[in-house]
């Protein structure tokens, strides 16, 4: 353990490896690392630990060598894997005995997209459901079947381990170790440095990139804007097909290869997503959310907001609602 380092109240080490994905490390650092004297006495003090000996490559041209090696982990409370040099890289022994042994001492290990797969080698992860970037997903299954990987969500939280899909879920992630840590209020300050949204629930499914087709497929995107543009209305299958000079099969059939979803399922997740939107942002009640987004119902509203977030519409506004609106109108809701 190096001399000059002193303990702090909590140490967040980012492991550094060859060919570094600088995004996913950049994340690490400047939700751990930045300066924050608003928080003080009790942040982080964040380093950056190499996996081997630099200097290290890293995305983007840089190159550059790590202050610590592999024995200040010994310092880490948290430890973070921004990802992996590649799927079928073997990770050294020396990482996984380290990590291993920050396990046991009650550490906490978080993953990034392919960083799931440094995790899985320790074989820590054998008999937990977790998950990793939805391209990932199969290889890290095949490659460990003792483990379940859910493609479908942002993060998983199996505490002291703690496993995201992509880079960008990344910061969701690490925003909800910061709310665990320290609250959220400071989770949410964070948050608005990001300028990013607070929290996002780990169970929310990933966004997978569908690129939108052209010719016969391409007019499925003026039909989409279309239903964003007014969701309070009511969509038949029958109609939308027609709209577009389809047949109802051939429609439902680009529909799914266009969105990965059926119409109605895409339908729901779109109305949700508004509402969403109004209950963070506008006074309207819960009563009128749901009427301008397409819902019924209140109790759909509830029962759509409760299956994909796992809270009501209050409970939402609650903890995601602007301050200013949220506290002059929340008895209304």
């Amino acid at each position: 353990m190096p001399k000059d380092v002193e303990q702090p109240q909590h140490v967040v080490a980012a492991l550094a490896h060859d060919r570094l994905g600088t995004f996913e490390y950049g994340i690490a650092a400047e939700i751990f690392g930045q300066h924050r004297p608003e928080m003080e006495p009790h942040w982080y003090r964040f380093i950056t630990v190499a996996a081997t000996p630099g200097p290290l490559r890293a995305l983007g041209g840089l190159t550059f060598e790590p202050e610590f090696g592999l024995d200040s982990l010994e310092l880490a409370n948290t430890i973070v894997i921004p990802g992996w040099t590649g799927a079928d890289v073997p990770v050294p022994t020396a990482l996984i005995a380290r990590l291993r042994r920050a396990h046991q001492r009650g550490a906490r290990l978080v993953s990034i997209c392919s960083g799931a797969f440094v995790l899985a080698a320790t074989g820590l992860l054998d008999g937990l459901t977790v998950t990793t970037h939805w391209r990932y997903a199969e290889r890290l299954a095949s490659k460990y079947p003792a483990i379940t990987v859910d493609p479908d969500v942002l993060y998983i939280d199996n505490a002291p381990l703690f496993t995201s899909a992509g880079s960008a879920a990344g910061i969701d992630l690490l925003l909800h170790i910061v709310r665990l840590d320290h609250g959220p209020e400071k989770a949410n300050s964070v948050a608005r440095r990001l300028v990013t949204t607070p929290h996002r629930q780990g169970g929310q499914a990933q966004f997978i990139e569908r690129p939108m087709p052209t010719g016969a497929h391409g007019r499925l995107a003026p039909l989409l804007d279309r239903i964003r543009a007014q969701p309070d209305r009511s969509y038949r299958v029958s109609d939308l097909a027609r709209s577009v000079a389809m047949s109802e099969r051939t429609f439902i059939r680009r529909f799914r290869e266009t969105t990965g979803l059926s119409p109605g399922e895409w339908l729901f997740r779109t109305r949700v997503e508004l509402a969403k939107e109004q209950l963070e942002a506008t006074a309207a009640t819960i009563e009128q959310i749901a009427a301008n987004c397409g819902f019924s119902t209140v109790e759909a509203l509830r029962h759509h907001f409760r299956r994909r977030l796992g809270l009501s519409p209050r409970e939402y506004r609650e903890r995601f609602a602007r301050r200013d609106d949220l506290s002059r109108h929340l008895a209304k809701c």
